[in-house]
């Protein structure tokens, strides 16, 4: 993985040589952020400027085209007073996935209120009860358990920092302080992602309603 030190390298350098003093945050997010990345993981870049114009994207997509290992790199652009203005349920991920190379994303702290982390576990709760309520009707394949897995990390993570005011970015940081029930729906989170991690749709369902059910934790945040 030594090629990707190189790369946040050239990164930082193209974006302050584009981008100068109006570089709020640049960064990145996911997996390569929390040190689990595969060679071929996405980079998951996190750019905010002072202000965004149609001519500074045209810019970064122009950066991002002439990097290395260009095919894989995704993220997230913006800029600061729009980044202000998004749904605070949703910043709160956010604020804690980022890894900043340069600058800050601290003008943000004030708006990830114990609210804003509630409401950020009820987007997600309510986003994985409908993925999987589709797919058992909808969807011809059977559950991708490790998808399944993943939107239940991201509900999890958003409860503990509401009830602790603590955000666990990593997996192996989150599962000490959950259950023995959550602990085994995040499992195929752990596994080698050559095990084949297919669950049937109907099977999976049911655990998740009488996880629901039993969890007093969770009803209320998909019932509020």
């Amino acid at each position: 993985m030594d090629w990707f030190e190189d790369w946040k390298e050239t990164y930082l350098t193209e974006v302050s040589q584009i981008f100068g003093a109006r570089v709020v945050c640049a960064g990145v997010q996911g997996s390569r952020a929390r040190g689990e990345a595969q060679a071929t993981s996405d980079i998951d870049t996190v750019l905010i400027l002072d202000a965004l114009s149609p001519t500074d994207l045209d810019d970064y997509r122009a950066l991002i085209r002439r990097l290395p290992q260009a095919s894989l790199a995704c993220g997230f652009v913006s800029g600061r007073e729009e980044l202000l203005h998004w749904d605070e349920g949703e910043l709160v991920g956010f604020y804690f996935d980022t890894l900043c190379l340069m600058g800050s994303l601290d003008f943000l702290r004030p708006l990830l209120t114990r609210e804003a982390a509630l409401r950020s576990a009820h987007q997600a709760a309510c986003g994985w009860y409908h993925a999987l309520c589709h797919a058992a009707v909808f969807e011809e394949e059977p559950l991708d358990a490790r998808a399944f897995a993943k939107g239940l990390f991201f509900l999890l993570r958003a409860r503990g920092y509401a009830e602790t005011g603590v955000f666990k970015v990593r997996l192996c940081d989150l599962l000490p302080q959950i259950g023995e029930t959550e602990r085994a729906l995040l499992s195929p989170l752990t596994a080698n992602e050559t095990t084949n991690t297919e669950l049937d749709r109907s099977a999976a369902l049911a655990l998740l309603s009488g996880w629901i059910r039993q969890d007093a934790s969770v009803a209320p945040i998909l019932t509020a």
